[in-house]
């Protein structure tokens, strides 16, 4: 809540507050450090909790490049990189990624400088000390000759993934001045008339403080974690959603700012939501397992109810231009659960890291019907969906998970690529159910982060970057691009708070 400073209490000082510890904070952190600004970070979390959601990805950066030979001198050695092709990725064709996923819902001022400055912002983290490197793993397939291709526009992540990432930050922080204060949580923001002086916060042992500076930068994320939040915006039955990353991220930021008169910003009824392990102990906000929990395969095979049914397209496009909308549909099926099918020719192409994963939710079986028994489906419809995709399939054009090989399944959905038939056992389920990652919705600013109010017009004193930023996102998300805008207008925000 909005509150004035207060004359009987004694307060710190400092030139910049940073509110949410994450990728994007620590980004604009390390900005307005370079700048000489004395900075504070306000981290919710206690030190082993924290680093928001940042620390729970895979670390992928969508960002611009022409080609490997642009990107060779920031990226980790590696011996395959003399036989692996990266192709380009212009600004103009990661405009069009977002304005494909989001249906152009994208606002265009935010989407011209992400595409412009995301290499040129990774290239200054790498400066600062933060590793990059190619990510075989995810994002390329080893073709007959040995070679690798990578595809989808997402080729580089941090070293160590997402803890590596906030491993990276902190440290960097550290060399750079700037104080981090963990297990602080922020309770409201201070002002004066119309400009915001600084926050109010509590401590993890129940003490009380405010903090004053010239400029509070929001980097908090969005109300993913809070279940009457997201039934009231994202609809019903949101509350049975698993919260993939920082159990942290309530909204009390974003309520804090609205109650300002901070205009809200993006589309506020969707979000980033994925298939996630159904069954598997602690498979919310897990710090061990972070994003291993992800089941990212679906291409390769196909997805079905409980009923036994397709009920999507699984090859429409590239893993990381369909996997943050396929949680949501997931939710809508009975019981908000499904399974990813897979036979014996695609089960070693499955990423090791989410299908070896211990303790993971799978079922295995030699024939399908056997599967069938084991995953509670009914055997003829299950085995009636598998033997009309396979006889749907056009074997005559070559299958290549490379590119978008157009192979369909004429049936209904339809698979418009990678359809293969699944005829060789054992077959195996994995169980899967909507993982929500971040809410799209968030606070309307400028494109330096300058929180609006409901007539345009800046709020003094206030900024925003992160998943608070609303904008650039609806319905659907660009994989990588995520961490790329959090560190591109953090960097923003930073270079004049």
């Amino acid at each position: 809540m909005p509150t004035s400073p207060s004359s009987s209490e004694t307060t710190e000082r400092v030139d910049v507050i940073v509110v949410g510890g994450g990728n994007a904070g620590f980004s604009a952190a390390h900005a307005a450090r370079q700048r000489g600004r004395s900075v504070v970070v306000l981290e919710k979390g206690a030190k082993d909790m924290s680093g928001g959601n940042s620390y729970y990805t895979a670390g992928a950066t969508r960002f611009n490049h022409n080609g490997l030979d642009d990107i060779r001198d920031f990226i980790e050695p590696d011996e395959r990189i003399a036989v692996t092709e990266v192709p380009p990725y212009s600004p103009e064709e990661y405009a069009a990624d977002l304005a494909k996923v989001t249906g152009g819902k994208n606002d265009p001022d935010l989407t011209e400088v992400i595409v412009r400055e995301s290499q040129d912002t990774v290239r200054w983290l790498n400066s600062l000390g933060l590793k990059y490197r190619l990510m075989y793993e995810r994002q390329a397939y080893e073709r007959a000759d040995g070679t690798y291709l990578f595809w989808g526009g997402l080729h580089v992540g941090n070293v160590g993934g997402g803890e590596g990432l906030m491993a990276d930050h902190t440290r960097v922080a550290g060399e750079l001045g700037v104080e981090v204060r963990y297990g602080v949580n922020v309770t409201g923001l201070v002002t004066d008339g119309d400009t915001v002086t600084g926050v109010t916060y509590t401590t993890a042992d129940g003490a009380a403080g405010q903090l004053n500076a010239d400029s509070v930068v929001l980097a908090a994320g969005g109300f993913e974690t809070n279940p009457e939040l997201r039934e009231e915006y994202l609809g019903q039955g949101w509350a049975n959603a698993k919260v993939r990353g920082t159990p942290y991220n309530d909204g009390s930021m974003l309520a804090a700012a609205l109650e300002l008169g901070a205009q809200r910003g993006g589309d506020w009824s969707t979000c980033h939501s994925v298939q996630w392990d159904a069954f598997t102990p602690q498979n919310e906000s897990n710090r061990e397992l972070t994003n291993r929990l992800t089941r990212g395969g679906y291409p390769l095979g196909i997805i079905v109810n409980k009923a036994g049914k397709r009920f999507c397209d699984e090859g429409s496009d590239f893993r990381n231009y369909t996997y943050a909308k396929l949680g949501r549909e997931i939710l809508k099926q009975e019981g908000s659960v499904a399974w990813q099918v897979f036979d014996a020719t695609k089960r070693p192409m499955l990423r090791s890291e989410e299908y070896d994963m211990p303790g993971i939710s799978v079922e295995t079986a030699d024939t399908i019907e056997e599967l069938a028994g084991k995953i509670g489906v009914d055997k003829e419809a299950l085995a009636a969906t598998i033997r009309e995709f396979n006889a749907s399939i056009d074997l005559s054009i070559p299958w290549d998970p490379t590119i978008k090989d157009g192979r369909v399944a004429h049936v209904e959905p339809p698979k418009s690529n990678w359809a293969d038939p699944l005829e060789q056992g054992p077959f195996y389920a994995f169980a899967v159910t909507c993982g929500i990652t971040f809410t799209f919705g968030g606070l309307k600013a400028d494109t330096y982060g300058r929180v609006l109010n409901a007539a345009g017009e800046p709020i003094p004193g206030l900024l925003v970057c992160g998943e608070m930023l609303g904008g650039l996102f609806s319905e659907n998300y660009p994989g990588g691009s995520g961490l790329a805008a959090g560190m591109v207008f953090g960097r923003r925000a930073g270079s004049i708070a």
